[in-house]
């Protein structure tokens, strides 16, 4: 079944895959009041990218091999974020670094090299464990999304060697 998928059809599962992923976000932020940290805002930066680089390809041309390389990078990106989450997650609590002021002060009152280290760093804010979703917390989530993401997009590049 799997070699049934042909590239647009690969382009068109990740752009829905990540938008489905997004709008995941945007449910546990709006509707169970969920405060996104900087690191699970970058994850929702490169799930978006994923997808539109996708769409990008579906608009031109799918079967150009340079749409899913970028698609699977922007995964892999998503999926380092999602790791070092992971990683503040899995820390004790007296090496957990320390909470920063809320992303939205950050954004009006930091310069844009404070927030971007913030963002890509994460702050102690990010090693909270939010296990909404049961079985893991929404960094294990994410991460799993950003592998299922990268290997549509690693499917998608081979269909297009073909």
């Amino acid at each position: 079944m799997i070699n049934a998928f042909n590239t647009e059809r690969w382009a068109a599962l990740i752009c829905i895959g990540a938008g489905g992923i997004l709008c995941v976000g945007l449910l546990l932020e709006f509707a169970m009041g969920l405060k996104p940290c900087p690191l699970c805002m970058m994850q929702r930066v490169w799930f978006a990218l994923t997808g539109i680089v996708a769409l990008a390809g579906l608009a031109h041309n799918p079967r150009w091999g340079i749409y899913p390389l970028v698609s699977a990078l922007c995964a892999t990106v998503g999926g380092g974020f999602a790791l070092r989450q992971l990683w503040l997650q899995s820390l004790p609590a007296d090496q957990v670094p320390s909470c920063g002021p809320d992303l939205a002060y950050m954004i009006d009152a930091f310069p844009l090299s404070d927030l971007l280290v913030a963002m890509t760093s994460g702050t102690g804010d990010c090693a909270a464990v939010h296990d909404v979703i049961p079985v893991m917390s929404i960094a294990g989530w994410a991460l799993l999304g950003f592998t299922l993401l990268l290997f549509a997009s690693v499917m998608q590049l081979r269909q297009s060697l073909k």
